[in-house]
C-alpha cells in the first residue's frame, strides 16, 4: 500500500547556511518528521502564486497548514492590536488559497496553530489578537491540558484530556461558517476546530503536535488521506 503524500506549507525567510545568506523556504523539521512517523510521505510546499493552489492540491493526498506568523487583521476586518506581529501578506494569500482548494477538492486538511486561525478566517471567522498564558518565553513551548469534545473527530483521535505543546498568543474569537469547536483549554480558549460538513477530513488544532511525541492527530490526517486517495 502506498503512503499518502502530505503537503506541508512553508514560509519564505532570509536564512544563513555555510557561506550563504539568501531567501529560503523554511519550516521546522518537526513537521516532516511527524508526517513520516505517522505513516505519510511529506512534501514541502514553498510559497507560490495563489492561482496555482488548486493545481498543487490536486497532486496531494493531504495538506498541513503549518504554524507561524500572525494572520493580518485586515483579513478579518480588524485593526491591528499593539501586540499583533507584522503581516505576511504573501503567505496569507498562498495558504488561504491552499485551504480553499483543499476544501473545494475534498482533500483532507490539518491546520496547526496559525493553520487553525487561517481556517477560521477563511470561513469568515475572527481572531482574538492577544492573550496570555499559552506560550513560554520567546522560542520556548509551554504545555497545558486540552479537553477534546466527545463525539467529534478530534474526540475520536484523542479520547481524553491531553497535555500539549503550545506557543501562541492569538486564538479563535467568532467561529467561521460551519466550524465546530472540538477542544478547549481550561481558560475556555478554543483549542481545535473541525468542519463537519466538509467533503473530507478537516481538522485544526491550536497546539503544536510536531513539537511533541503524540502522533495521533497527524495519524488521523494520514489515515483520512490514504482512504481518500483510494476512493
Amino acid at each position: 500500500m502506498s503512503q499518502p503524500l502530505i503537503g506541508i506549507s512553508t514560509y519564505q525567510e532570509e536564512a544563513r547556511w555555510g557561506v550563504w545568506t539568501l531567501p529560503a523556504a523554511l519550516v521546522p523539521a518537526g513537521y516532516p518528521h511527524l508526517v513520516r512517523r505517522s505513516g505519510g510521505l511529506p512534501a514541502l510546499l514553498p510559497p507560490g502564486a495563489p492561482e496555482t493552489a488548486a493545481a498543487t492540491i490536486a497532486r496531494l493526498d493531504g495538506l498541513v497548514i503549518a504554524g507561524g506568523a500572525d494572520v493580518a487583521p485586515a483579513r478579518y476586518g480588524a485593526e491591528p492590536h499593539p501586540r499583533t506581529g507584522p503581516p505576511a501578506p504573501e503567505r496569507d494569500a498562498w495558504e488561504l488559497a491552499l485551504i480553499e482548494a483543499a476544501l473545494a477538492g475534498g482533500v483532507p486538511l490539518l491546520g496547526i496553530c496559525r493553520g487553525l486561525q487561517l481556517l477560521n478566517v477563511a470561513l469568515g471567522g475572527t481572531l482574538v489578537q492577544h492573550l496570555d498564558g499559552h506560550a513560554g518565553p520567546p522560542g520556548v513551548f509551554a504545555r497545558h491540558d486540552v479537553e477534546p469534545v466527545p463525539g467529534t473527530v478530534l474526540g475520536s483521535a484523542l479520547p481524553g484530556p491531553v497535555a500539549v505543546p503550545t506557543y501562541h498568543h492569538q486564538a479563535v474569537d467568532r467561529l467561521g461558517r460551519g466550524l465546530l469547536a472540538s477542544a478547549y483549554a481550561a481558560d475556555g480558549t478554543i483549542e481545535a476546530l473541525e468542519l463537519p460538513d466538509a467533503r473530507a477530513f478537516t481538522l485544526a488544532v491550536q497546539w503544536h503536535p510536531e513539537a511533541g511525541d503524540d502522533t495521533r492527530v497527524m495519524e488521523a490526517l494520514v489515515t483520512a488521506a490514504g482512504e481518500a486517495s483510494r476512493a
